[in-house]
């Protein structure tokens, strides 16, 4: 029953699996590192497990509903010549979720309400923080899951890079988030990112797929050069000093 455990077949397609699964984690990771930046520090740790515990929740139900899953890509009606699966419906909703709450975000901190709401909206607004953050949870799990599944063919396999990609985010987001309070100019980045993201989704929800390597370039190059100039400021801060 174990012998699969010697395998390296099955060890090699859990680091695979492993490493896509962090790599489609990024864009979860810097939905919760938006969410809880706005939150006040000591609900910001408690807001982000419960976050994670349920992305995690969703992925491992779903890997035990791989009938379910898979039957979510079987067409569900022909739309212009182009058949639309539930996965599909699900991608554009989230996708355009994304948009709209990255736009919402970016119009309050133009409008310069961001800080004068935050008190009021944390005091009522903790479970809607939590509402956002499984909405987004459910999306990214389809889309991970459903990649999963082609990837290995062992639910144990999968589990365990699912484990090890939530403990490895986990990790991450709570030191992105802090750096997006330390430096409020990045959650604008952050927040263009995100809209990036949704616009991702909705076009793959209409069988437009654009590679995510080219998406996390895009990210990865305007995070080095936003790091650059963070770097900058606290020079000349320390020459000002």
């Amino acid at each position: 029953m174990i012998d699969w455990l010697f395998n390296p077949t099955i060890w090699a397609s859990l680091v695979a699996l492993t490493a896509m699964e962090i790599v489609l984690g990024i864009d979860n990771v810097v939905f919760i590192s938006v969410i809880v930046a706005r939150v006040q520090a000591q609900r910001r740790e408690r807001i982000r497990k419960i976050g994670l515990g349920m992305a995690l929740l969703f992925r491992v139900v779903m890997l035990f509903g791989i009938t379910w899953l898979i039957g979510l890509t079987a067409p569900l009606f022909t739309l212009m010549e182009h058949t639309v699966s539930w996965r599909d419906l699900i991608l554009i909703a989230g996708g355009l979720f994304l948009i709209v709450k990255a736009t919402r975000e970016m119009h309050d901190s133009f409008e310069n309400r961001a800080d004068e709401d935050q008190t009021q909206e944390i005091a009522g607004g903790f479970w809607s923080y939590i509402f956002q953050i499984a909405v987004i949870d459910l999306v990214f799990s389809v889309d991970s899951i459903v990649t999963a599944i082609g990837m290995a063919e062992h639910v144990e396999v999968m589990i365990a890079a699912v484990v090890i990609s939530m403990f490895i985010m986990y990790l991450a987001s709570g030191p992105v988030a802090e750096f997006i309070v330390r430096h409020p100019t990045t959650r604008m980045l952050a927040l263009s990112f995100l809209v990036l993201i949704g616009a991702a989704l909705v076009a793959d929800g209409l069988d437009f797929h654009i590679p995510r390597g080219y998406i996390y370039f895009a990210m990865g190059f305007a995070a080095v050069v936003e790091s650059m100039n963070v770097w900058s400021r606290r020079r000349r801060a320390r020459k000002g000093g």
